[in-house]
């Protein structure tokens, strides 16, 4: 098992657990702070040792399932108390501080008190997922049972309007319904597609700065996923499953197609986001200021597993002249850095995104083709921080055994650890169906091999 970590190896102050830890971690005698360590990790230096992070943002996380039995294995939890689902979307866990500190998790995440389906986080009530997990869902979680076992669930929790996402039986997460009416050009209306995209409330101010508030203490850095309205095209918003009659272009793939078919109505879309999105930042910023370390800009996807499915042309011509005016606001007015997305082969769009002004990438898909670690720390390691590319999430993590989980952690550690630039992720959200071996192989060997010199 597992156990908690002593201060000064990414607890939180004042925080205390047992030693019994091996490897080069467990013998710092180190001053850093979780903060300082990401902040100097970021800066492309060498901290005591590599940053961790667990559930700082919706695409660092665990699905509820395996944070239930990670917490089981870690006997943080009696057998069977559920672990609240914070983004039903996508059915990820809470990680509360206690599995933060005895992981050694460096990060903490602040973001919206609303979810994807428009309804508020709050009132939990008991559910149990298809595997049989105990979780706490919202209050205005309201579904549906198909004829074939699917779950359906309603924007705002409206039960009187058409279900936007489905459930698939046996399945673990949400999958947005396609609700497109016809398309007449002549008649599209940029204000349609904007629909999502709100000037940020006082009521999700004052949650922001309350959350801010309450972590900051903790030592952590903050990674803020406010929802500002910057992912422009990012495939979750398109279908609108928090409307309840979405307009415009809802379909997916007719939104990709609309990408060459309608570039001027895409341009159009893009910047009208940009202005609403970088109102909202600065409304963040002037609530929370330089207490966040870094914010999620967006979550818009560029790649497959065999390439990138923009060209660079659409790349700069549609999104990137949006990334770098928000990127370029963000350094002039705040010490944020700014994180990017982007799931799949995006190595020929790599440089104009670098060129954007990101500072973090992730999820880093080593998976992918042209995504080996080597190349992508020898050609831009020195330009951003990879968060992400720890432990590969499509067939190590899940089909693989605990010592090649292991193997795979220590290699990541050596290639993306040197010289700093590196916040230990796994590739992407943690999916439900991994073995809890591996779980627990996966943060013994983190603890083993972050610390510096890295081996």
């Amino acid at each position: 098992m597992l156990p908690p970590i002593e201060p000064g190896e990414g607890a939180a102050p004042g925080s205390t657990g047992s030693t019994g830890s091996t490897g080069s971690s467990s013998r710092l005698a180190s001053s850093f702070a979780s903060r300082q360590r990401v902040d100097t990790a970021l800066a492309h230096l060498e901290p005591d040792m590599v940053p961790l992070d667990l559930g700082g943002g919706p695409t660092t996380g665990m699905h509820v399932s395996a944070v239930y039995r990670l917490r089981q294995a870690l006997g943080l939890d009696a057998p069977g108390t559920p672990v609240k689902v914070i983004a039903p979307y996508s059915f990820l866990g809470e990680v509360q501080l206690d599995l933060a500190d005895a992981l050694g998790v460096d990060v903490v995440a602040v973001g919206l008190a609303t979810n994807s389906f428009g309804f508020v986080n709050e009132g939990w009530k008991p559910w149990t997922t298809f595997d049989g997990t105990p979780v706490l869902v919202p209050g205005l979680f309201c579904t549906d049972i198909g004829p074939d076992g699917s779950v359906f669930i309603y924007p705002e929790g409206d039960t009187s309007v058409p279900p936007s996402a489905r459930m698939p039986k046996n399945g673990f997460y949400f999958e947005a319904i396609k609700r497109q009416g016809p398309i007449d050009d002549e008649r599209l209306n940029v204000e349609d597609n904007l629909e999502e995209f709100v000037t940020i409330s006082n009521e999700e101010l004052d949650h922001i700065r309350r959350e801010v508030d309450r972590l900051f203490p903790t030592g952590k850095a903050i990674l803020g996923s406010f929802g500002a309205g910057t992912n422009f095209g990012d495939v979750s918003k398109i279908p609108g499953m928090n409307l309840k009659h979405p307009k415009g272009i809802r379909d997916v793939a007719e939104w990709y197609m609309s990408l060459s078919l309608r570039p001027g109505y895409v341009y159009d879309v893009f910047e009208r986001q940009c202005e609403i999105g970088l109102r909202n930042l600065a409304a963040v910023h002037q609530a929370v200021g330089d207490k966040i370390t870094a914010v999620l800009i967006t979550t818009t996807d560029f790649g497959a597993q065999q390439g990138p499915f923009v060209s660079p042309k659409t790349y700069r011509d549609l999104f990137k002249p949006f990334y770098t005016r928000v990127n370029t606001w963000v350094h002039e007015n705040t010490k944020w850095k700014t994180f990017i997305h982007s799931c799949g082969s995006i190595w020929r769009l790599l440089d104009d995104i670098v060129d954007s002004g990101f500072d973090l990438l992730n999820p880093v898909q080593t998976s992918a083709a042209d995504m080996s670690p080597e190349s992508l720390k020898q050609r831009f390691g020195d330009q951003v921080t990879f968060w992400g590319g720890g432990i590969d999430t499509q067939r190590t993590l899940p089909l693989g055994t605990p010592a090649d989980v292991r193997a795979m952690v220590r290699e990541r550690m050596r290639v993306f650890g040197r010289g700093g630039g590196f916040v230990f992720n796994a590739v992407h959200n943690v999916q439900a169906d991994v073995p809890t071996e591996n779980l627990v192989a996966l943060f013994e060997a983190v603890r083993e091999f972050r610390g510096y010199p890295l081996g």
